[in-house]
């Protein structure tokens, strides 16, 4: 039973996560379901992200990988599958080091999934037999994991190294290196070639999405492979006799391997692919081959035909230039088609959408400039922000006859000599009102009903805090009476305040 495309042990499962707080488990179930179809972009596009983040542990993302893998349902594997060669296309180098420097790796070499096959292949609605994938998850395993030993051996991803004839990693790298590095690389494109799919193979999403995966590889795989055979031949005449060997068997390989990616890529072109997108294959001239060998002849001192003569020479040479001008055409094929934004979305982005995405919010920006940009213009749009706007350098037409307060600017004359004529008693501790000459009317108004909606009189509406008299029937006079000059207050029996100096102790007697 499934519910929006997902099963109910993939619900539970993210559900179980969920409430035990692991997001990151969370996010790899999700991109891992049961569901026929190829992870969804935004699952990896989060677990790309996951892997630039300094907080988010790899070897505990690795391992929640690799866990999914030991799972019996095909589609679980195979997407597991699928999400860690995704992630190790865009995903931070932390990740292809992990996978590089552990020993976790896919153990599959002898996975079957039977259940599909049990209950008459009707398991997963709409995909393939588990059995008929299986053999697909075994090759796909192994070339991962051969992936991961490459970088071991090389530390670097011949996928991301720098192609071409100024810059090329391959094309610039003295003999010896050279030697080193190219039966490394042969053998991660043997077990990518070793995937051996058919176009009717190719009948549902999961599998799809990898073989697009494995396409993306084969053409940068083989853009480098190219240029380091270049190099091999530009350097072989002057190689001894044991590199120059090395060298000749790394050469006929070459031949056998152009000859099973030009295969490769027209199952490419069958499923799909446009035409424009696969790049051309130009083989080097048989004639090459011969001279090689007859080279390598000579450098043994095998006696062969006319060897090592003045004509032989120079023929060798013209049959090196023209390999040369061939495998260039092809490397320079196989380099336009690796840097083409189709099969390069660095870190899951669609270049595409992104521009799409891009010039929606230019035009939204746009639109909003022209609405902000002229707030006094005519119109609805116009008044209304005239009349909201505090810093607009005029008053606007509808409240020409209002004054108008300036919070920042310099007091008025007027105010100022109004407050000058306040006495200490209007604004005792400044507690009164500070925006009452300000205000002028609006202040008169508040204090003729009060702030609680009581009404009061007309003088205490004129004073902010209180009146004269009130002031002196509770601080008494500004000098008492009782003072006897010098500068002692005596009780006069007159004040009832408790703030007066004359006050009275309990038994009557004055308080010294």
């Amino acid at each position: 039973m499934t519910m929006a495309g997902q099963t109910i042990n993939d619900r539970l499962l993210a559900a179980r996560h969920s409430l035990a707080g692991q997001g990151l488990a969370k996010s790899v179930c999700k991109a891992t379901t049961e569901e026929c179809i190829g992870p969804k972009k935004k699952h990896l596009d989060y677990l790309v992200h996951c892997t630039n983040e300094p907080n988010v542990s790899i070897p505990h993302l690795a391992n929640l990988l690799i866990e999914r893998s030991q799972n019996a349902n095909w589609v679980v594997v195979y997407k597991s599958l699928i999400t860690t060669h995704h992630l190790m296309a865009y995903g931070n180098e932390r990740f292809m080091q992990y996978l590089a420097s552990s020993n976790s790796t896919f153990n599959l070499s002898s996975f079957l999934d039977k259940g599909t096959v049990q209950d008459g292949g009707m398991g997963v609605p709409g995909g393939r037999m588990g059995y008929d994938m299986s053999p697909f998850i075994r090759r796909y395993a192994k070339y991962l994991n051969e992936k991961s030993l490459s970088y071991r051996a090389m530390a670097f991803d011949f996928c991301k190294v720098k192609r071409g004839k100024e810059e090329g990693s391959l094309r610039s790298m003295n003999a010896e290196k050279l030697l080193k590095t190219l039966p490394v690389l042969q053998a991660q494109l043997d077990a990518l070639l070793e995937f051996d799919c058919q176009s009717n193979d190719l009948s549902n999403g999961v599998i799809n999405m990898s073989f697009m995966l494995l396409f993306r590889d084969l053409i940068r795989l083989f853009a480098c492979y190219n240029d380091g055979i270049i190099n091999l031949l530009e350097k072989y005449f002057d190689m001894n006799k044991k590199h120059a060997r090395d060298a000749l068997d790394l050469y006929k390989k070459f031949l056998v391997r152009m000859d099973r990616v030009g295969e490769f890529l027209k199952v490419a072109e069958n499923v799909g692919i446009d035409k424009g997108d696969i790049p051309d294959l130009t083989k080097a001239p048989s004639s090459l081959l011969d001279a090689l060998e007859q080279h390598l002849a000579t450098l043994e001192g095998r006696k062969v035909s006319a060897a090592n003569t003045p004509t032989q020479s120079s023929s060798n040479q013209r049959n090196v230039k023209s390999a040369v001008s061939a495998l260039s055409s092809t490397s320079s094929a196989f380099g336009t088609a690796a840097a083409s934004s189709k099969f390069d979305t660095t870190n899951g982005i669609d270049e595409q959408l992104k521009a799409q995405v891009l010039a929606e919010e230019e035009a939204a920006m746009n639109q909003y400039k022209s609405k902000v940009s002229s707030p006094t213009s005519s119109g609805a749009t116009g008044a209304n922000a005239a009349l909201t706007n505090p810093f607009l350098s005029s008053p606007p037409a509808a409240q020409a006859g209002q004054p108008i307060v300036d919070l920042f600017g310099a007091a008025s004359a007027q105010p100022a000599a109004a407050a000058a004529a306040t006495k200490a008693s209007d604004d005792l501790l400044q507690l009164g009102n500070p925006f009452a000459d300000m205000f002028e009317g609006g202040a008169a108004a508040v204090g003729a009903t009060g702030f609680n909606g009581a009404s009061v009189s007309s003088a205490a509406a004129t004073n902010a805090f209180v009146s004269d008299s009130n002031f002196s029937s509770v601080f008494g006079n500004t000098e008492p009476a009782g003072n006897d000059g010098d500068g002692t207050a005596k009780y006069d029996g007159a004040g009832s305040s408790p703030f007066d100096w004359g006050a009275t102790d309990d038994d009557g007697g004055a308080a010294q």
